[in-house]
């Protein structure tokens, strides 16, 4: 396993970040996968050198913040792990990632008030069964309360020695240049990390938040490496009727975020260099993004031992610039997903 740093801090993260969301409970989405299940995988990540792990209070209701933390006190030192965790959305085994489908939300559940900072921090402590958290990521824009507000409370909670560091994950490009200005015009912590939607098939991050990233040295740690299990290339436009996996005929975003015409073409491409490299879509998928600047981690979710044993391979995988090149051929922009 390779180490880098986290942007410009002194954190070393492996160049995987084994992403938690995929472990909790069912009962939350079909194709989450419980204690048992999960734990092996978890240990593979370990044994292969994986030392981030991302997770979020909304996962599973906080049940995969609960089993992140057994897990990591079972197999690793936590001098040397990296523990990310994301606040914003209820913590509510009724709620599915959006407030227009789901149940009415009580006040002060959700967002980036002060009150809900410091309430979510101790919560996802106690979830964890740890002292500090080393990465406290926002995880969407709060258009109902200041960024001042955020931004303080946020500084507090690193200053207060709960929180070792802060990141940001989807937003628009302004809105994270407004809240790293408010920082440093006002001597707080800023972001080290941009958790953002970035893969071969969704790029549309490279015209403002990647370049803004790359000039203010923060660290970029996408999500949707492989876009939901899309590039793989197993998926097929009767998926939701006739998928090969839970998650293929369940996911009702992938089917919102990919699944075009143009996106199929892409898939196309990379199967016939990763069929002439000898190598899986997978592999071929990850290197591309290991290949680009300021990217620290792609987060990586893994239902199988052999998902996080195909990501972790991907980093000994070099690409040619007209390798590269060739990956980016066929893509077409799409509207704006993840945060809208």
């Amino acid at each position: 396993m390779d180490y880098t740093n986290l942007g410009q801090t002194g954190l070393k993260v492996s160049r995987i970040c084994l992403g938690m969301m995929t472990y909790g409970t069912s009962q939350w989405r079909p194709w989450i996968l419980d204690e048992a299940d999960a734990r092996p995988i978890v240990k593979r990540a370990v044994e292969l050198g994986v030392n981030f792990f991302d997770t979020a209070d909304i996962y599973s209701a906080g049940a995969s913040e609960e089993l992140t933390g057994k897990f990591l006190r079972e197999f690793t030192r936590r001098d040397e792990v990296v523990i990310a965790t994301k606040l914003f959305f209820p913590v509510d085994m009724a709620f599915q990632g959006s407030f227009g489908n789901s149940v009415p939300q009580q006040p002060n559940n959700s967002g980036l008030s002060r009150k809900r900072i410091f309430t979510a921090v101790e919560a996802s402590l106690k979830r964890l069964g740890i002292d500090y958290i080393d990465l406290y990521q926002i995880h969407r824009w709060d258009y109902e309360t200041p960024i001042e507000e955020t931004m303080e409370a946020l500084h507090d909670l690193v200053k207060s020695g709960k929180v070792r560091y802060i990141g940001a994950s989807s937003m628009w490009a302004w809105q994270f240049a407004k809240a790293q200005h408010t920082a440093q015009s006002n001597g707080w912590v800023r972001f080290v990390s941009m958790q953002n939607h970035y893969n071969l098939i969704y790029r549309e991050e490279e015209r403002e938040m990647i370049p803004l990233c790359r000039d203010l040295g923060v660290a970029l740690i996408p999500w949707s490496p492989l876009a939901r299990g899309f590039l793989a290339g197993n998926r097929t436009p009767d998926d939701i009727t006739d998928g090969r996996t839970s998650r293929a005929r369940t996911d009702d975003y992938a089917q919102k975020l990919y699944y075009r015409e143009e996106d199929f073409a892409v898939v196309k491409h990379l199967g016939e260099l990763a069929s002439q490299r000898g190598e899986s879509n997978a592999r071929i998928a990850y290197a591309w993004l290991l290949h680009q600047p300021g990217l620290a981690a792609p987060i990586v979710g893994a239902s199988k031992i052999a998902h996080i044993e195909e990501a972790v391979a991907a980093t000994q995988v070099k690409l040619s610039d007209e390798e590269i090149q060739l990956l980016g051929s066929s893509y077409k922009a799409h509207t704006v997903q993840g945060h809208t």
